[in-house]
């Protein structure tokens, strides 16, 4: 007589069939391999030309490495790819968190696009002062945009960096005009932080406003006002179209007051939605005819001259600050001299000065 608990449970899983390997160990072995193989300069730049998308992006993330052995191949590739760059127009955009720059951009990204043009994005993410992580999140709000096979939208972190840009995004404007693109537009992260480093990089400012914000009278206000070239009042739909006008009135009145700037070119405000896409094109054509003004007049070719003059002095500035801070014994001096100061044993001027005098005699020898 059997025993019952010898019997098989209800619950016993029969053996079955083995699911059959879902992966090829030889494909991914192969896939790591050639994620392994960095391309030389010179690949880069024979992919940036020909349009790749894959190069162009591996080329910025290049560019962008903090990583000194990548230094020398990244100005190997930027010094070839400038010969064919400088045949775009550049658009800065920037506006306040919430005005909806990502979801313009979009959709003037797309009205471009629609016309024939080829539209690359340098979309900057705020950095956390903490973790200092960031979401790049630009391609997910522009789902339609980063779809088409003339858009290029490259998200990147700005870091440390003050006005609303990434380090590299002047290098990285160099590599998108040599891969063919007409138009670069760069969204800036738009805290309120000085935007005059993204001024020095573009030939076009575009400030995005909304209204009903209670900033009428904040626009009124020097600043960021002086520096853009058109004032676009986003969000101009349904209940807000009557807002939007009587905004779009008192911007005006305001960039009236302003002296006349160096491109002879009186700013225009405009009102659009880029939901319902009402008012896009009254964007481009405004942009347009202060293209067609400042070619015709000079200007934009001597702006691009003083823009590359600026560009030279704050890579020197950056450079030198690198170097300073990658030296040992500065770090190890820092260390020290930060103690005093927070100890009231040496004013932060001294230490600073003793700082620099030891970095020059070192650097000197």
């Amino acid at each position: 007589m059997s025993n019952s608990k010898s019997k098989s449970s209800s619950l016993h899983e029969k053996a079955g069939i083995s699911p059959p390997e879902i992966t090829n160990v030889s494909a991914i072995n192969e896939i790591q391999k050639k994620r392994k193989l960095q391309p030389s300069s010179t690949e880069l730049v024979d992919g940036i030309l020909s349009s790749s998308r894959t190069a162009l992006s591996r080329a910025i993330t290049l560019i962008e490495s903090t990583n000194p052995e990548h230094l020398t191949k990244a100005n190997e590739v930027i010094k070839d790819c400038l010969p064919h760059a400088n045949n775009s127009v550049r658009i800065g955009i920037t506006g306040v968190p919430g005005v909806g720059k990502s979801t313009f951009i979009e959709a003037f990204g797309k009205y471009l696009t629609q016309s024939g043009k080829k539209v690359a994005v340098l979309a900057v993410d705020p950095s956390s002062s903490l973790s200092h992580g960031s979401i790049l999140g630009d391609k997910t709000r522009m789902e339609e945009l980063v779809k088409d096979e003339n858009a290029f939208i490259r998200p990147s972190a700005s870091g440390a960096t003050l006005g609303g840009v990434a380090r590299k995004t002047r290098e990285a404007i160099i590599l998108c005009e040599a891969a063919g693109f007409d138009i670069i537009i760069i969204e800036t992260v738009g805290v309120g932080q000085s935007e005059t480093t993204v001024h020095s990089m573009v030939d076009f400012f575009l400030l995005l406003k909304i209204s009903g914000a209670g900033d009428e009278l904040q626009g009124i206000k020097r600043g960021i006002m002086e520096m853009a070239d058109a004032i676009v009042i986003n969000k101009a739909d349904g209940d807000n179209v009557k807002k939007a006008n009587l905004a779009k009135v008192e911007f005006n009145r305001a960039l009236h007051l302003f002296p006349i700037k160096k491109s002879a070119w009186q700013p225009k405000v405009t009102t659009c939605s880029a939901v319902t896409k009402d008012g896009i094109p009254e964007v481009w054509n405004t942009i347009s005819s202060y293209f067609e003004q400042t070619k015709e007049s000079g200007y934009f070719f001597e702006n691009r001259k003083d823009q590359n003059h600026f560009w030279m002095m704050e890579t020197i500035n950056e450079q030198l600050k690198s170097k300073f801070y990658s030296q040992p014994n500065i770090l190890s001096e820092l260390e020290k001299n930060k103690k005093a100061v927070q100890n009231d044993e040496i004013s932060p001027f001294a230490a600073a000065q003793n700082l620099l005098e030891l970095y020059f005699k070192q650097d000197y020898k």
